[in-house]
């Protein structure tokens, strides 16, 4: 916001103190957001930057993604999404869905090693009033609700092997059977799962059943590491402080050469989930212009 608008804005709020008085507060107010969004920098939209499906990048990389994604979509098979922490699994599983005819059903994602494995059965398949304690009501699971739309389960290589087993019955028979319950409901969602572990290895370690992986890795996406995307991170640097001003409503800050140029040497391990973090941290430190100062003391090693 320039110093100009600095100042409008603060004879508005003081208008607003004098209007308790006046009774013309929610009218100022209105004005005040008004001007505010106005100025505020607005979000990169999705013709701004390269990329497709809701992803950013113009990598030879992340060309392939797009080309399996555009081929992969329509179908109801399920994907295997392969990728190190960050590098945007959750969003390539819904580009699938939003791309899909299941569009318009429900996509339901559920983080396999982020529940309990006591639990997850229940998260998965539901459960019926009683079956275990806390369990004051039926309830239906995931794959009910994602009935014709998709269900992501997210670090599948970290779901214990008895739940594996019982999935694996889920995706060949095409139904759910409520925790507590001697009936079985008929479902219709497409799996798509991710995990960044190499689950190849898994089956050979005998951690990972060998058939459910080979109803899962129907078609696999491999998605690169931030490292092997050239050119990509100053694409993803431009459209988080864009994205990220807009959001805090400030100005989009320059970035010193040097600046940029040490952003595009980090190896990230944590891929694109740390850069935007990297780019949010200088952001809020910066005074108008992104430096070396700014940016993360490991990043220079």
């Amino acid at each position: 916001m320039s110093s100009s608008a600095g100042d409008l804005a603060e004879e508005l709020r003081e208008l607003l103190v004098r209007a308790r008085e006046q009774g013309a507060l929610e009218a100022l107010q209105g004005v005040f957001r008004t001007f505010v969004e106005g100025h505020a920098t607005p979000a990169p939209q999705a013709g701004d930057v390269p990329g497709r499906f809701g992803l950013v990048g113009d990598s030879k990389a992340m060309h392939v993604v797009f080309d399996l994604i555009e081929r992969v979509a329509k179908s109801s098979v399920p994907v295997l999404i392969q990728g190190a922490t960050g590098t945007g699994k959750e969003l390539v599983a819904r580009a699938l869905h939003d791309h899909s005819p299941r569009a318009k059903y429900a996509f339901v994602a559920e983080n396999c090693a982020a529940v309990p494995a006591n639990l997850l059965e229940s998260e998965l398949f539901g459960h019926k009033k009683g079956s275990f304690t806390g369990a004051i009501a039926d309830r239906d699971g995931h794959f009910v609700v994602a009935d014709k739309g998709s269900i992501f389960l997210d670090e599948i290589g970290d779901m214990p092997l008895a739940m594996q087993s019982k999935l694996l019955r889920v995706l060949e028979e095409n139904e759910v059977r409520p925790v507590g319950s001697n009936k079985v409901r008929k479902v219709d969602a497409r799996v798509i799962a991710a995990t960044h572990r190499d689950l190849a290895q898994m089956v050979e370690d005998r951690s990972f059943r060998e058939d459910l992986y080979y109803r899962l890795n129907v078609i696999r996406i491999p998605l690169p590491p931030l490292s092997e995307r050239e050119g990509d991170v100053a694409i993803l640097t431009d459209f988080f402080l864009r994205k990220l001003a807009g959001e805090m409503g400030r100005e989009v800050p320059e970035v010193t050469p040097e600046a940029q140029a040490l952003l595009e040497g980090a190896p990230w391990p944590g891929n694109v989930r740390q850069l935007e973090n990297e780019i949010r941290r200088s952001l809020a430190l910066s005074r108008g212009i992104i430096d070396i100062v700014d940016l993360s003391p490991s990043l220079a090693g």
